[in-house]
């Protein structure tokens, strides 16, 4: 990488960055699909947290324009980075899915998948005609049916589980009021990503175009933190940075051809960043935001002190996995929501001025009135999370 004097941007920096990149400064007048495409990957472990992280980013969002770019399949819902999943926009899925696909791989092809009695060899051979079979949604039944069908006897526990990882599957809209119920269905997508057999050089074309969108929607970032995104190696990390850089290789000219921009962070650490990308300056004002469950916000970093402070990660990261609706406050997590009879219960970590409660309760009463004709109690399965929470100040906020 050339030898380059690094600015050093501070931490407030690489925060408002961060908000302006997701869309968190100020609302933007844009349609679910293109919002989804600004704002890169949107966290989908809960059906409704899209729609919720959407309403927080996009000015007027109506929940039906999202439904609609399920349905027709603008936006599609998978398992992508972190093996967890997300929503992306369809021009997004292939490369994305690709750039993955090894961690994917080894993840869901070991000892588990194994003791099935199928082979990794075995299940590239099944994952083309999975989706063919999958031309139209199935349920978990149907294709475990369709498994044991293909295999001549029932399919053993671990053989489903894996197949369904290692494929490229979508998740298909079942039922409202999020587009996605309780009980999934698969669907082959659109445009099949490169993923069998198993293609290394693909994958590698790919990681860059996924580095470099991760840049676009979430940086100036280090290679732990796009490591973390994607859950990829880090040395893989760092010779897609590398190639990135070449300008001598030959690529086409497009987005990321040349020198990504080399930063320095609050505490050293080497930065990434791509030519243009948003960089306000750290006083500039943050609205407070309430927060989905598992926005990927919360998520996309090492380093998470960006947007949570230290003495608060374990609070809204739980151990299982489960990432509650935040507080956002100054564009830092300052407690949680969830929904409460007449609106919506905020529990502050710290005091909070009398101006920010104003302004968090105007967001209440809009995502009350969100809420009110999709689930007024969305989240409510979560609520034992509340119980041992710390607080400087619990309100309930009208949603009147």
């Amino acid at each position: 990488m050339t030898a380059t004097e690094m600015t050093t941007v501070s931490a407030r920096e690489l925060n408002r960055s961060t908000l302006a990149r997701q869309l968190l400064l100020r609302r933007e007048p844009l349609g679910a699909a293109d919002g989804v495409r600004r704002v890169v990957a949107v966290q989908a472990q809960h059906a409704a947290s899209p729609y919720l992280a959407l309403w927080n980013r996009l000015e007027a969002f109506d929940p039906a324009g999202l439904d609609a770019a399920f349905a027709g399949h603008e936006v599609l819902k998978a398992t992508l980075m972190r093996i967890t999943l997300h929503a992306v926009h369809r021009g997004d899925f292939a490369a994305f899915r690709e750039a993955v696909q090894p961690g994917v791989r080894a993840a869901r092809l070991g000892d588990r998948f194994t003791a099935s009695g199928l082979t990794a060899d075995i299940a590239d051979a099944l994952v083309p005609e999975l989706l063919a079979f999958a031309d139209r949604p199935r349920t978990n039944a149907e294709c475990e049916a369709w498994l044991g069908r293909r295999l001549g006897a029932p399919a053993q526990p671990g053989a489903w589980w894996g197949i369904r990882q290692l494929a490229p599957l979508l998740h298909a809209p079942t039922a409202p009021p999020w587009s996605f119920g309780d009980r999934p269905a698969y669907i082959a997508p659109p445009v099949v990503p490169r993923v069998v057999p198993a293609d290394p050089e693909a994958s590698d074309a790919s990681l860059r175009t996924l580095v470099l969108r991760y840049l676009e929607g979430f940086g100036p970032a280090s290679v732990a933190d796009v490591a973390q995104f994607a859950t990829v190696p880090r040395v893989r990390v760092r010779k897609a940075l590398r190639e990135l850089q070449d300008v001598g290789s030959g690529r086409p000219e497009g987005p990321g051809r040349g020198e990504l921009l080399r930063l320095e962070g609050p505490n050293g650490e080497e930065l990434f960043d791509v030519p243009g990308g948003p960089r306000p300056a750290g006083d500039t004002p943050a609205p407070p935001r309430l927060m989905a469950m598992w926005d990927s916000l919360l998520l996309a970093y090492s380093d998470r002190g960006r947007v949570i402070p230290p003495e608060y990660r374990k609070l809204v990261c739980r151990m299982n996995g489960d990432t509650l609706a935040t507080l956002l406050v100054d564009g830092y997590v300052a407690g949680v929501w969830r929904p409460a009879e007449g609106g919506i219960e905020a529990t502050a970590f710290h005091p909070l001025p009398e101006e920010v409660w104003g302004a968090l309760a105007d967001e209440a009463r809009s995502l009350t009135a969100f809420l009110a004709e999709r689930d007024p109690r969305v989240y409510s399965r979560y609520a034992h999370w509340w119980a041992r929470l710390p607080s400087a100040e619990v309100r309930v906020l009208p949603g009147g």
